[in-house]
């Protein structure tokens, strides 16, 4: 009966090749008993323009999905051999969480027709999303089971990466700021002019419609470009030139700079335990993946 296995096997490789031959639709890669697709590729790429859209515009965008295309087909496979893996454990997703996602999803266009024309433009439908999006919930259970639930981090083990890291963990340098908004361009630089020639801001705030807030800033965190680009370059006392954001116009004044200070054990604990538990979810994720990648038949098609 053993000897029989191989020659099925292998039956069963020529009979995929051959079928997708007919469908008109390249296979790309065997892993195991499925075959990936130049449309799987292409879905695949399509889903994550979708997604990456939302964070990222223009060239930005083209950047990170010309990143993804180098990895692509690792990812597919790697995504196939997970998958198969989650229906070995019979691993069940409630469709509720899909239909949760996908309005959460369409929250993001004014219209379900424009969501819908979105999907188009990118190939795909709401089927697709909807079944990209299980794909998605069964990966991150059965590696929740597998993987992440086997984690650990022990408090000795945060106390001795502070002890050898304490250099790295400071403050950074701190800026403390006013930020005033107006709504329109013009008032915002007669504000600069006023500002630079040493009228108090108080005085101006009673004859020009603004916003005034207090703002303290350390170095690391996560601002605006716009802003950053601005605040880092000011002098003490400094006033910026007006900054458009979204619909407003912004103006920054430099009240004071305060020096970096190391942090306390007590102040980075969670930081470090999240660091090391990153480190070790994936040091076990690839672990895990290598695995499966062992005990399976994986086959890439030659150009």
């Amino acid at each position: 009966m053993k000897r029989s296995v191989k020659p099925l096997f292998l039956t069963l490789v020529f009979c995929l090749f051959f079928v997708a031959a007919f469908a008109q639709d390249k296979i790309i890669a065997i892993v195991n008993q499925e075959v990936v697709t130049k449309k799987d590729f292409t879905d695949f790429l399509n889903f994550t323009r979708l997604q990456l859209a939302q964070q990222y515009k223009g060239k930005e965008l083209e950047e990170k999905i010309n990143n993804v295309k180098m990895d692509l087909l690792n990812r597919l496979i790697e995504d196939r051999l997970i998958l198969q893996e989650a229906k070995k454990n019979n691993v069940v997703i409630d469709e509720a969480r899909i239909k949760a996602r996908i309005s959460d999803a369409k929250k993001g266009y004014p219209t379900d027709a424009q969501f819908q024309s979105e999907l188009m433009k990118e190939g795909l439908t709401q089927a697709d999303i909807e079944k990209k999006i299980r794909e998605q919930f069964l990966m991150f259970n059965i590696v929740d089971k597998e993987v992440r639930s086997k984690v650990a981090v022990k408090p000795e083990e945060v106390t001795d990466f502070y002890n050898k890291h304490k250099k790295d963990f400071n403050s950074g340098e701190g800026r403390e700021l006013e930020a005033v908004s107006l709504e329109k361009e013009d008032l915002a630089r007669a504000v600069v002019y006023n500002l630079r020639s040493g009228n108090k801001l108080e005085d101006l705030a009673v004859r020009y419609p603004m916003t005034i807030n207090q703002l303290n800033v350390n170095q690391g965190d996560e601002l605006r470009k716009e802003i950053e680009a601005v605040v880092t370059k000011l002098g003490i006392n400094e006033v910026s030139d007006p900054v458009k954001i979204d619909n407003k116009y912004y103006i920054f004044r430099l009240i004071n700079i305060t020096a970096a200070k190391e942090l306390t054990l007590a102040q980075v604990q969670d930081k470090i335990q999240g660091l090391l538990f990153e480190k070790k979810m994936q040091e076990g994720l690839t672990r895990w993946l290598d695995g499966l990648r062992k005990d399976s038949y994986i086959k890439i098609a030659e150009d």
